[in-house]
């Protein structure tokens, strides 16, 4: 890639921006060294490992893999039979380590295949290795006692010498003999023997070996005659211990040397996760997307972002070439955005075709060209005395010498900085030329030659940086499809330039460039209207999209409240027959009962009795379940609006809006919903509430006038009272000749069943008991068996 167009561009900021993402030194060392790509499938690779990179990150941020440094240099030396220093140790311990967190961290999440499982099945533990670096050494300066046996004890050996030593210098110098002689009363050490300051006239008088003198020689350092000993002994184990350190170094080389290959892999490819990770982070810090990629020349960027601007105040661009045309021609007046977007065309491209993520919104797609040539800025050279046109020229003539037909070209201010005429023949002869190689270009400028070729040209199209004719300021919005005007008239004014100045200049513009701005002017203006109407279509249509979502929901709830009062009517259906077949099953019983009876009468009249009330209820669920349409003689016959009734079938109370109709159709309101019901299905709040208690006094009562009850319901009563109660309760119904009766204690804390159950165990007219199934009552229920 041209060196030149990666200055011009500004990729080294891209490089120190990707730098500073990374962690390790070798993930910085790669961000220094990238370069773009020409290749499409290396570029394609690198996109697909990033977009994965970028999912994993943003699940489960990598770890911390900054303290792993460069071990090339220490591998080399251990693989030479040399020793490695405690420094050296230390950074293999720390790559391995680090390459053991890597595979834990990425082994968690393995749901499915990636590229860059690559990247981590290429890491290789070695804990082994690694506990016993970090368990040998504390630090740089320091190795633990625990390093080895050996040290421990020379260490211990070395502390109690020390403690001998000084404990008897201690005694010397707080002796009243020795105070005297003393210049301090203090222990200190010389060439690591351990001293004590004497005056230099009692030198005599303490014998020993002087060590060193004070700068004015009143004092001098003796080691005395008596720790001489000591100290040579101190000395003995410090060489003891130096060569167990040396020792124990040899053997972690050792270790070190064992796996000097799986190291180098390990450095390496943690500097590749490290640096891939890196552009991952960089990605989402910036909010980039992954662009799509392309090897036919078509660019398409969708509200692009340059990256080295702030980016609370840079206007995004979108812009597209290559469907249709391979030559954007950018017009608009100077300091209105046309660089910014040359720039940021050909940032992106190279920052794809570097594997990067560009800030731009997801559909951008990008070609990754072989070569990307820009000529950008003032160039112009005092040294070699070159003007501002030759230095572009000269750039110009090298990039015509090297494009293809897969290049991309960018020029600002094409044919500037000499004669108009002649510049604007020069640049429109340029632009044919690269159109005829095939090369993709994008090129800057305010003349109207340009502008004119390219609205005449095919292959060619024009854009403009928006310019607000109202404020007299640019928007920096980039519009593909009409040239734009420089409006130096209007910038000028506004710097303050009098209005007679620019009077006069527009009376030296030809016809011909006076209804070419005209011209422009109308599409700039028809433009900004069709823009206004499709904004406004655009917040109708999201209106409409809105009350849509809303009508729907609405719909999706009333369908809810429907499908609810159904399944609560189809429950009180089901409740019905279940009920009516309970007491079907009990009415059965008593009839066999009442058939042990003597006397024909209360036979007869029991069975009389059953019948009854079994067609009654089975009356009651058949017109339940088939919600028959007939007036009753219960039904409300005079509804009024306004009336509070109960809907029978979907067990719901509502209110009356409008008289029953000729149909005895009556429409009503339940909740938000209103419903039509004829009159037979609704009930007077009164008249519910009063046949509800007639049927629950008729049912209370049905069974004692055929005897006595089957179950006896002890909820709420102590252990004590329904002890007492349950007992008398047996023993009647043993004397009625039940069979089986049920006992209801309910489920509670189960206190009372298990006094209940106690007491039944040792009754003598109990034969078994158990506990109610389903439909029984289950748990809150026991069901006894009596002896007959």
């Amino acid at each position: 890639m041209n060196s030149k167009t990666l200055a011009m561009l500004e990729f080294d900021k891209i490089r120190e921006l990707l730098k500073n993402e990374a962690v390790g030194i070798f993930g910085r060392r790669k961000a220094e060294e990238l370069t773009p790509l020409c290749a499409l499938s290396d570029a394609q690779k690198l996109a697909d490992e990033l977009s994965e990179a970028i999912a994993f990150y943003i699940k489960r941020p990598i770890p911390a893999i900054g303290e792993a440094g460069d071990i090339s240099g220490a591998i080399r030396r251990a693989e030479a039979g040399g020793v490695l220093s405690t420094a050296e140790l230390l950074g293999v311990a720390q790559v391995l380590r680090t390459a053991r967190t890597l595979i834990s961290y990425y082994k968690e999440d393995r749901a499915k295949p990636r590229l860059i499982d690559f990247y981590f099945d290429s890491l290789t533990a070695d804990r082994k290795t690694e506990e016993a670096i970090f368990g040998a050494i504390i630090s740089e300066d320091e190795i633990a006692d625990s390093a080895s046996p050996t040290l421990a004890s020379i260490r211990r050996q070395i502390a109690n010498t020390h403690a001998k030593i000084r404990e008897h210098l201690n005694n010397m110098i707080h002796s009243r003999k020795y105070q005297k002689y003393l210049q301090e009363s203090i222990i200190t050490l010389r060439d690591g023997r351990y001293v004590v300051p004497v005056k230099a006239e009692h030198k005599s008088e303490v014998g020993g070996i002087v060590h060193d003198m004070s700068s004015t020689g009143a004092t001098l350092f003796i080691e005395p005659n008596a720790v001489v000993e000591g100290n040579n002994a101190l000395r003995e184990l410090e060489v003891k211990e130096s060569a167990e350190i040396e020792r124990i170094l040899s053997e972690l080389t050792v270790l070190v040397s064992q796996i000097t290959h799986s190291l180098f892999v390990n450095q390496k490819i943690i500097g590749e996760i490290d640096f891939l990770f890196a552009k991952a982070r960089l990605a989402v810090k910036t909010d980039a997307v992954v662009p799509k990629l392309n090897g036919e020349g078509i660019i398409s960027i969708v509200k692009g972002r340059h990256p080295l601007l702030d980016p609370k105040t840079v206007v995004p661009i979108t812009v597209s070439l290559g469907k249709g045309y391979k030559t954007l021609v950018i017009t608009g007046p100077n300091t209105g955005g046309k660089t910014v977007s040359l720039k940021t065309i050909g940032l992106f491209c190279l920052m794809a075709a570097a594997g990067l993520a560009v800030p731009a919104e997801e559909g951008t797609e990008l070609c990754v060209f072989d070569s990307v040539f820009a000529d950008i800025g003032d160039e112009q050279s005092i040294e070699q005395s070159l003007s501002t046109f030759s230095s572009h020229m000269t750039n110009i003539v090298s990039i015509l010498g090297e494009i293809t037909s897969n290049s991309l070209v960018l020029m600002d201010e094409l044919g500037a900085g000499t004669d108009p005429t002649e510049g604007a023949a020069l640049a429109v002869a340029i632009l044919k030329h690269i159109k005829s190689v095939g090369a993709t270009t994008v090129a800057t400028t305010h003349y109207s030659e340009i502008k004119l070729y390219a609205l005449t040209t095919d292959g060619v199209e024009n854009a403009s940086c928006e310019f607000d004719v109202n404020s007299l300021r640019p928007t920096y919005r980039l519009l593909t499809g009409i040239p734009g005007k420089s409006n130096a008239f209007a910038i000028s004014k506004r710097l303050g330039l009098p209005d007679y100045v620019i009077d006069e200049a527009q009376r030296h513009l030809t016809e011909e460039t006076i209804r070419f701005e005209d011209v422009i002017s109308d599409l700039e203006r028809s433009r900004a209207e069709a823009e206004a109407e499709q904004q406004a279509a655009n917040r109708y249509r999201q209106e409409a999209e809105r009350l849509k979502t809303e009508i729907e929901s609405e719909k999706e709830k009333i369908d809810e409240a429907k499908q609810k009062l159904s399944e609560n009517a189809r429950r009180e259906a089901r409740r019905i027959i279940e009920e009516a077949k309970r007491e079907a099953e009990e009415i059965i019983e008593e009839i066999k009962k009442a058939q042990k009876l003597k006397e024909a009468k209360e036979i007869n009249k029991a069975i009389n009795e059953a019948k009854r009330r079994l067609n009654e209820k089975l009356k009651e669920t058949d017109r339940v379940v088939t919600s028959k349409r007939k007036v009753t003689g219960n039904a409300p016959l005079n509804l009024i609006a306004g009336n509070t009734v109960y809907l029978i079938d979907i067990e719901q109370k509502g209110t009356v809006i409008s008289p029953p109709k000729s149909d005895g159709t009556v429409t009503v309101q339940v909740g938000i919903l209103k419903i039509n019901s004829h009159i037979s299905n609704l009930r007077l709040v009164q008249d519910t509430e009063k046949e509800s208690k007639m049927y629950s006094g008729q049912k209370s009562t049905g069974l004692r006038s055929l005897g006595m009850k089957s179950e006896i319901d002890l909820r709420g009563s102590t252990l004590d009272d329904a002890l007492v109660v349950t007992e008398k309760y047996i023993d009647d119904a043993y004397l009625a000749s039940l069979g089986t009766v049920t006992i209801i204690h309910g489920k509670g804390t189960g206190v009372l069943r298990k006094g209940i159950h106690d007491m039944l165990k040792h009754h003598p007219h109990v034969k078994s008991y158990r506990l109610g199934t389903f439909g029984e009552g289950e748990a809150g229920v026991t069901v006894v068996e009596l002896k007959q």
